[in-house]
């Protein structure tokens, strides 16, 4: 498969897809086939994949996709595993658009939603929001289901975030606003909330979703919930530590 990237020449993207993987080689030639798709239905875009210390040959099947059909595609590798949050953090510094999309490399996600996404993104007055991506049909197993649909109803309870689904890999946003929000892993269960902190509006949209292709995931739902209530916490002490100013004025 050839497909023209939607990324030319020196300019930069006005799109960044930012994809943190874990030892996905087996689902990473699908993916990156979906989003040269994808692609040319978007601005001029760029794809950067985050490795967070794969023990496969993640980065190898990368640099062949590379070739093969995704010319735009930037490839970042950690030296050993430091989480997704601090993984997307990784792609979203070295990003170049000025609009971030976040996906899954499991192939759960559509990459074609993001055109939406983005629309919705540019076409709302005042402050940029944040979009999610909310999965209106869950493909997972019942606990994986029963899991998600605790911690939310919880998070939602204690956070007031209105999002239904935070978990939502499908995100999009400005670069320049994530990148002002504090660092902690499990920082992208909490987007919603930690946004609205700092006066980003919140845009939900429903997506389809899918079962995961090769694999298993790599977070089981027991140590999900034991880091969720300790990520829960942190970010509730966050908040009621954030204080900003309405507007500055230069004297």
């Amino acid at each position: 498969m050839n497909a023209p990237s939607s990324f030319r020449g020196d300019a930069a993207p006005v799109l960044s897809i930012v994809i943190a993987v874990l030892d996905e080689r087996d689902n990473l030639p699908f993916v990156c086939k979906e989003l040269a798709e994808a692609c040319q239905s978007l601005p001029p875009s760029e794809i950067v994949f985050v490795d967070d210390g794969s023990r496969d040959d993640t980065v190898a099947v990368l640099q062949r996709m590379r070739a093969d059909c995704l010319p735009n595609l930037r490839v970042l590798s950690h030296d050993h595993r430091c989480g997704k949050s601090a993984a997307l953090r990784t792609g979203i510094t070295a990003a170049r658009g000025e609009w971030i999309a976040t996906i899954d490399g499991d192939g759960q996600d559509d990459p074609r939603e993001l055109e939406a996404l983005l629309r919705l993104a540019r076409s709302a007055n005042g402050t940029p929001p944040l979009v999610v991506g909310v999965r209106t049909r869950r493909k997972d197993g019942w606990s994986r289901r029963f899991a998600t649909r605790f911690a939310n109803g919880l998070r939602r309870r204690l956070l007031r975030d209105d999002c239904p689904d935070t978990g939502a890999p499908i995100k999009l946003f400005q670069r320049d606003a994530f990148l002002r929000l504090p660092q902690f892993e499990g920082l992208h269960r909490f987007l919603p909330a930690l946004f609205g902190s700092y006066g980003v509006p919140l845009v939900c949209h429903p997506v389809t979703h899918r079962p995961r292709l090769h694999g298993q995931s790599k977070y089981t739902n027991f140590n999900r919930a034991l880091v969720g209530i300790r990520d829960l916490l942190g970010v509730i002490w966050l908040r009621n530590r954030t204080r900003l100013p309405k507007s500055v004025r230069e004297c």
